[in-house]
């Protein structure tokens, strides 16, 4: 039986949530593998929207493990409000349906301060567009060894000891940036007050996984964000604090690499960024605008705006590479409905030279000029087709024609956020 890692193949918000819920019907396990609660995933089941912030897509079905793997960093007081709030919807999370990796990081009050500030005093052009929740600075105390971890909290000596570290480092920053010192009474009472709530959950989620995997249990990774916010192969510096790429799923729950069978990367039929950064086919006109309100692109996490262009076929082409797709799942074709012509960027234009790919450098990627293919579009609705014979000629030409353009099957299609307006090509986990 084959295991799924689904991975955003743009900037983010291309409907993983989803898709990952719509997958995790045919799924035993599903698992979180990085990211924190900056990424927003909507979910439309039976006309109820749930939105998913720190808890994986899979929270929603009954009869499957949702885990919350160590390469995520988390905060507790978020999670248990959105535990608390999903309760309140019908969707019923106990121990046995949710497990937190005993060494995944805390997401603390000082991370959130931190980046916050550093945010307000960046100056126009050097700022990120962080969600100001604290996960860049956790994942700096992470790699610097000065993280509280979920296991710390059922040990009152070493949570202290992992404290006083860590304010030692953020104190003087803070100083620096003149904001008041932490106060470290309230910080601990604080985090023992959750402790009992946050270890209920907490498992050796490494041991959990490769037991499911030898009893051949399916097992669906869930990311957040998208691939061209990775740390290393994103737009960086404007760019989310972790790996994002497939690669980072194996690590991201403490499964070997060998378990992963199918990479499905999920594409919007256009292309939004949120936040700062280059977008080379970031559309300031009319049809920007008609994108942004035909799709509601507005952030689950933040509500901010998101910035929209038309699709952008070499920076897909770029993240199915880095992450190994074997299929995408083509989201949001509705949106197109109506457009007499369409565009595709093919490639770039930088200093009169034609590239394929967007170059490392940021002033390079600054200055690149997409090249674009017009193709017809179509007046006929797409919405809720759940087969290829409901949709118009033009359609299926257009997604045929972006298979050619990225090197990569489509292998799902997704026609509305409802659950079952999707059209199946390939199963991921008949692989």
């Amino acid at each position: 039986m084959a295991n799924v890692v689904v991975v955003g193949a743009q900037w983010g918000d291309e409907g993983k949530g989803k898709i990952v819920d719509w997958l995790s019907e045919r799924a035993d396990v599903i698992a979180r593998f990085q990211g924190g609660h900056n990424a927003g995933h909507t979910l439309v089941i039976e006309g109820e929207v749930f939105k998913l912030h720190a808890l994986p897509s899979g929270v929603v079905r009954g009869g499957k493990l949702s885990v919350i793997g160590n390469g995520v960093v988390l905060d507790p007081w978020h999670l248990l409000g959105e535990i608390e709030t999903i309760r309140k919807q019908g969707v019923e999370i106990t121990p046995e349906t949710l497990m937190i990796a005993e060494n995944a990081p805390l997401i603390l009050p000082y991370h959130g301060e931190l980046d916050r500030a550093r945010e307000e005093a960046a100056s126009k052009g050097t700022k990120i567009g962080t969600t100001g929740r604290g996960i860049g600075p956790c994942y700096e105390d992470k790699v610097g060894r000065r993280a509280i971890r979920v296991a710390d909290l059922a040990d009152p000596a070493t949570l202290e000891a992992r404290v006083d570290r860590a304010l030692e480092h953020h104190n003087a920053l803070r100083k620096g940036m003149g904001v008041d010192p932490i106060d470290r009474a309230a910080l601990l009472n604080s985090i023992n007050e959750i402790a009992p709530q946050i270890l209920a959950y907490a498992a050796p989620v490494w041991k959990v996984m490769n037991e499911k995997r030898k009893e051949g249990k399916r097992i669906l990774f869930e990311g957040a964000q998208g691939a061209l916010l990775d740390i290393d192969f994103g737009t960086y510096p404007f760019v989310t604090s972790s790996n994002v790429i497939a690669g980072q799923a194996a690590t991201g729950v403490g499964i070997g690499p060998g378990s992963i069978d199918y990479v499905l990367g999920i594409v919007k039929a256009y292309t939004t960024r949120v936040g700062e950064g280059p977008f080379p086919t970031e559309l300031d006109d009319a049809d920007g605008q008609r994108l942004g309100e035909r799709g509601h692109e507005f952030g689950t996490t933040t509500g901010r705006k998101r910035r929209c262009g038309w699709f952008d076929a070499a920076l897909v082409r770029q993240t199915c590479a880095t992450s190994g797709v074997k299929g995408i799942c083509l989201t949001k074709l509705d949106v197109l409905d109506g457009f007499d012509t369409l565009k595709i960027c093919v490639g770039y234009e930088l200093d009169g030279e034609r590239l394929d790919y967007l170059p490392t450098a940021a002033d390079a990627q600054a200055r690149c000029t997409p090249i674009y293919e017009e193709v017809d579009g179509w007046s006929e609705s797409t919405e809720g087709a759940r087969t290829w014979n409901e949709l118009p000629a033009n359609a299926v030409k257009y997604v045929r024609h972006i298979e050619e353009l990225i090197d990569c099957p489509v292998a799902l299609l997704s026609t509305s956020p409802e659950r079952d307006d999707t059209i199946l090509v390939t199963d991921p986990f008949a692989d």
